[in-house]
Order: structure tokens, then C-alpha cells, then sequence
């Protein structure tokens, strides 16, 4: 008998807000779980109760003197942490339990008493360096998350970024771990700056950071290709014990921050190539996506791959030139280090 699909999920994330219209706001996670409820979804999963993460699984990415700063910003009504982050009073309290709830979702997958699972968490995390907040982050959940469950037997996790932007903060977190291989695709030359494709990786992990920066205007095509070419044969030689998965919708068609074109039917696919790899057992941790409707279709779409039913097809089309190049970029960066996975650039 199939495990089942773990979901993490608590009304505390909708308790971060601003006192000013923001894109990273609590309708984001209404807007998903409306949708995950309307096409039955959400009855579906065993839920996993969000837990305040402890100081010690919080310190294997972050130093002491920022995690006390952020556990201080509980008694200011409002604060600026950088241009676009903010907190309230109840911002610190949301963001360990993002993290403990990610964290123990995880390890359940780990173990196999979950098959796979989706944490619908706020405040997002990929940017969160080790001593700052960024771009709306506050404690980087899924780098935290990677490092619990290697100190619980994980011998490899893979980190797959497919947000819109950059995860400046896992790449920087792992940049010199040889035991995890964080890959990204995100529109480039973008924020936060980072995430060329030169970039990969410290002197005892060369080839463990992955990038894949692709132009403005990149979909389903340019995403699954990007897939199919370099994440699906470097993972399949890698043999991860977990996927762990930044899923940021703001690549979306339609969302107001960037400009990329993927449709929900396109992320079911990237999450069901995830799915197939032998053995994978894959978490999906949400990071952006600003536009509504698309957020609660594609966190369905990917959901309802999570639970074991087949996606639609996307209509893929034809992968463009600037993405090709891109790919074959990327392909050209890594095959030093792969050189019996990779396929010749085009």
C-alpha cells in the first residue's frame, strides 16, 4: 500500500503581513487552499502540524546573533528589515514554525512513513543568507530543512529551485558540501544578482551547485528541457535520498513580478519528472509566486502529481533559441565535473 502525501499548513503563516500592500501577503496562501479544497485535494493528505523549529536546527544555517535578532522583532509592531522584507509581531513566530514544520515533514518522507509531501509555508526562504534577511525571507526553510535530515542519515539530498528568482541563500549554504546538489532555474539577469553559470560550486564541491539562467520569456518548453538535459542525468548519478524542492510559482504565466510563461500543466510536469527518479522521495516547500489564480492552479496541478495521479500534458512547444543557448550554457559549465553524464552542448 502507498504511504500517503504529507501536507504542512497553519493559519499562523497568514498572521505575517505588512501594514502596506505587499506581493508576499497572506491571500497567497488563501488563494491555495481554496483551490486545493474546490478540486478535492486537500482532504487527500495526512497533515503535518507546523512545529517551532529549535534554536540548534535553525543554527546549522543561520548564526546565533541573526536567529535572536529576528526572535527580537516579536515585540515591534513593524519593522524594515531590508527594501522589500518585512516583520510584524507575529513574522518570527510564522518563521520558526515554517521551518520545524518543513523539518519534520521532511523527515517523515525520509523514513518512508510519508510517500512524498507539500508545506504551504510563509514567510518564504531561498534568499535568507546566514546573517540577513532578503528578498521577503526570513529563515531559509528548505536549507534548514536539508541539514536536518543529514543529521538524521540523509547521506545526499538534491535541492531543486525552479522559483522565478535566484536562491542566493541555499546556493551560499551548500556552496561547498559535497553531499548536496543544489540546482536552479530562474530568469537571469534578474534578482538577486546571483546564479550565472559559472557559478558552481566551492573547491570541495565543484559541480555540486547547478545553474540554469534563462532569459525573459521562458515556459513549459524551456523548463522541462532544462530538466531533461542537466537536473535528470546529473540526479540520476547523484542517487539522492531527498528531494527537496523551493517552489516558487512566480515563473508562472502571468505573474506580476516576472516574465516567464509556465503553465500549471508545465510544473505538474517538473514535479512528476522529480517523482520518477528511483526511489526519489520528494518534498515540495512553497517560496513565491504573486498572482493568485495561477499560484492555487499550479500548486493543484503539482499536488495532485504528489498523490500519485496523472498530469495533463503540457503543450510545450518548441524550445526557443535564447533558452537553447542557455541550456547549452549550462551544459558547457558542468561538464568538467560530469563529464560522463552531460551530453555535448548543441
Amino acid at each position: 500500500m502507498r504511504a500517503p502525501t504529507g501536507l504542512v499548513y497553519d493559519e499562523a503563516f497568514r498572521s505575517h503581513r505588512a501594514p502596506y500592500e505587499h506581493p508576499e501577503n497572506p491571500a497567497r496562501l488563501t488563494a491555495i487552499r481554496e483551490r486545493l479544497e474546490k478540486d478535492g485535494l486537500w482532504k487527500e493528505c495526512v497533515r503535518v502540524p507546523a512545529r517551532r523549529a529549535e534554536d540548534v536546527e535553525l543554527a546549522a544555517i543561520h548564526e546565533p546573533g541573526y536567529i535572536a535578532a529576528i526572535d527580537r522583532t516579536a515585540s515591534l509592531d513593524f519593522a524594515q528589515l531590508d527594501p522589500d522584507t518585512y516583520v510584524c509581531r507575529d513574522s518570527a513566530a510564522a518563521a520558526r514554525l515554517a521551518a520545524g514544520g518543513l523539518v519534520d515533514l521532511s523527515r517523515r518522507v525520509l523514513s518512508g512513513e510519508l510517500a512524498n509531501g507539500l508545506a504551504l509555508v510563509r514567510p518564504p526562504g531561498h534568499h535568507a543568507e546566514a546573517d540577513r534577511a532578503m528578498g521577503f525571507c526570513l529563515f531559509n526553510n528548505v536549507a534548514i530543512a536539508a541539514a536536518a535530515v543529514r543529521s538524521v542519515g540523509a547521506g545526499r539530498v538534491l535541492i531543486v529551485d525552479w522559483d522565478l528568482h535566484h536562491g542566493n541563500g541555499t546556493q551560499h549554504s551548500f556552496w561547498d558540501e559535497p553531499d548536496v546538489l543544489y540546482f536552479s532555474t530562474h530568469q537571469y539577469p534578474f534578482y538577486p544578482g546571483t546564479g550565472a553559470a559559472d557559478e558552481v560550486g566551492g573547491r570541495r564541491a565543484r559541480g555540486r551547485t547547478v545553474n540554469v539562467p534563462l532569459p525573459a520569456e521562458c515556459g513549459d518548453a524551456e523548463y522541462l528541457s532544462a530538466f531533461d538535459r542537466v537536473l535528470l542525468p546529473l540526479a540520476r548519478k547523484f542517487e539522492p535520498d531527498l528531494v527537496l524542492v523551493s517552489c516558487g510559482f512566480d515563473a508562472a504565466r502571468g505573474d506580476p513580478l516576472g516574465s516567464m510563461r509556465i503553465s500549471p500543466a508545465g510544473y505538474a510536469a517538473l514535479a512528476q519528472r522529480l517523482c520518477a527518479l528511483a526511489a526519489a522521495r520528494v518534498v515540495l516547500a512553497l517560496e513565491g509566486g504573486y498572482n493568485l489564480e495561477a499560484i492555487g492552479r499550479s500548486a493543484a496541478a503539482c499536488l495532485s502529481v504528489l498523490l500519485g495521479n496523472d498530469p495533463p500534458q503540457p503543450s510545450a512547444g518548441e524550445v526557443n533559441v535564447s533558452g537553447r543557448r542557455a541550456i547549452d550554457e549550462a551544459i558547457r559549465a558542468q561538464r568538467d565535473f560530469w563529464p560522463d553524464v552531460l551530453a555535448p552542448a548543441d
